[in-house]
């Protein structure tokens, strides 16, 4: 459907009209007056170039009435397309150190490390957060940026399962990744600011105190849901034979309470992957995406076509007028011949 933003320039489409009829001012003294020269010398010979004029006028008409329309400022308006509401901004801080290498979960039935687990449900995770803006945060000794927020879940997804650990070095700076988190949250318009700060042990590393991140978290309105990783049960081969033991005895399980509490978020404990699997679906129902659609119509401007078309019209009638002068000197050149 098209649609005029100005429609009042409409109003100058008769102009040419106008002043085609306008009275036309007659020399003052002696001599013949008329009008239009070039209607005198097509009424001398009404073989010479008629047809050069009519097609001159044509195109000046058709230049004009493009320009018309294009000041009129015409927007076409395409089908209605379904888009999903801006929901919230949502950064998702992973635990990139040494001690995520244990391989006390499984995944399809096979042990697996702990960071291949939380990989395996982030992906599925983030594919459903349809409408959020995502963006990952990694951290060991320090914290790094890995993907920034964005509504491009694929490549969001591709840069978590490119992750590996060590990648941020050995150590856990806990309170840097929630620091990190803040400033990349802090100047954005969305009331809707969350943090989930996935870890498997305690702060050993840092220029930042975690509590003190959390509260400047909650200062800014950063909600911070924290899981705790890790099983809290592990059979190992040792000298005596096979021997049970607490894979998780550095999980500093005290402070992620305390900064989930702190910050109005929850905290969670995965000692499975099937545990993360439910932590991350009661997260679904704790932020739940935009449930209802808005619908829209993508608008093209037809400015910049219009004008063109314009000039080109325009180019072709002077051109047409410089021919027509050649062939009026032509014709003249054969009259005194």
């Amino acid at each position: 459907m098209l649609e005029l933003s100005l429609p009042w320039f409409l109003l100058l489409l008769p102009l040419p009209f106008i002043m085609y009829f306008l009275p036309k001012a007659k020399p003052k003294g002696d001599g013949i007056w008329w009008g239009n020269t070039e209607q005198l010398m097509d009424h001398q010979d009404h073989k010479a170039m008629p047809k050069s004029v009519t097609w001159r006028y044509v195109c000046l008409l058709l230049s004009w009435v493009l320009l018309v329309f294009a000041l009129s400022q015409p927007i076409w308006l395409g089908e209605p397309t379904k888009v999903t509401p801006s929901g919230r901004d949502l950064l998702i801080a992973l635990d990139l150190s040494g001690s995520m290498q244990v391989t006390d979960m499984t995944l399809n039935n096979q042990s697996v490390n702990r960071l291949e687990a939380a990989k395996s449900v982030l992906s599925g995770f983030i594919q459903e957060r349809r409408g959020d803006r995502i963006g990952i945060i990694v951290f060991g000794s320090k914290a790094y940026l890995q993907a920034p927020l964005s509504f491009d879940t694929k490549t969001i997804n591709q840069l978590v399962q490119e992750t590996q650990i060590g990648f941020a070095g050995e150590q856990t700076a806990i309170g840097d990744a929630i620091g990190l988190g803040i400033k990349r949250l802090e100047d954005k318009p969305s009331d809707k600011k969350v943090l989930i700060l996935m870890t498997d042990g305690a702060n050993t590393a840092g220029r930042v105190q975690p509590q003190q991140a959390a509260e400047f978290a909650a200062s800014q309105n950063v909600k911070i849901h924290t899981i705790g990783i890790g099983a809290d049960s592990m059979i190992v081969q040792s000298f005596f034979g096979p021997k049970a033991i607490n894979p998780s005895t550095d999980l500093d399980e005290t402070l992620l309470k305390n900064i989930a509490a702190q910050t109005g978020g929850e905290y969670f404990r995965a000692k499975s992957t099937e545990d993360l699997h439910a932590i991350y679906q009661t997260l679904d129902a704790l932020e739940p995406t935009p449930a209802e659609d808005v619908w829209q119509r993508p608008l093209t401007s037809l400015f910049h076509w219009l004008g063109l078309g314009s000039m080109a019209f325009l180019g072709l009638a002077l051109l047409m007028s410089k021919q027509l002068s050649w062939n009026k000197r032509a014709w003249r050149s054969g009259e005194k011949a």
